[in-house]
């Protein structure tokens, strides 16, 4: 008992030392809850920019599911990048963070709608929670960068 306390403990530490995150905000004083806010920019779409936001409870052995996303172009996006991301319906993983010790993950995921010219980035669980997978969507639209192509109309 001793032993996964302090595996706990140390891990909760590793966490909290995230790199990527830009901000923690305090859900109160009796409460371990804090909301952390983490930047992630697209390591392919290096002109987009993903704030997430995730609540993190230190002392139990699994967050929160919840979280949000929103996704900016902070840079340029070229076409040499769209043509490099991986174009199915189902995208790509471009971050992973551990929510549990018992296999919850939060993911985002980059998909591209060619129809419309925008990448979607949509951040999820991967464990239902309450009958619900939780998920949030935002939108970089290409229109105006060099990666934007003019849709064929059928």
């Amino acid at each position: 008992m001793v032993k996964l306390f302090v595996i706990t403990a140390l891990t909760s530490l590793l966490i909290a030392c995230d790199k990527n995150e830009v901000g923690d905000v305090s859900l109160g004083l009796l409460t371990t809850k804090d909301i952390k806010l983490n930047t992630l920019v697209d390591p392919i779409v290096t002109g987009v920019t993903c704030h997430v936001a995730s609540i993190e409870a230190d002392l139990d052995f699994s967050d929160p599911s919840d979280s949000s996303i929103a996704c900016r172009q902070t840079g340029k996006i070229t076409s040499d990048m769209i043509k490099s991301i991986d174009r199915s319906k189902s995208g790509e993983v471009i971050f992973n963070k551990s929510k549990s010790i018992f296999f919850k993950n939060m993911k985002v995921r980059r998909i591209l709608d060619e129809g419309s010219q925008t990448l979607m980035y949509v951040s999820y669980s991967t464990k239902e929670t309450s009958g619900s997978f939780k998920h949030s969507l935002s939108t970089v639209p290409l229109w105006g960068t060099e990666a934007y192509q003019t849709p064929v109309t059928k």
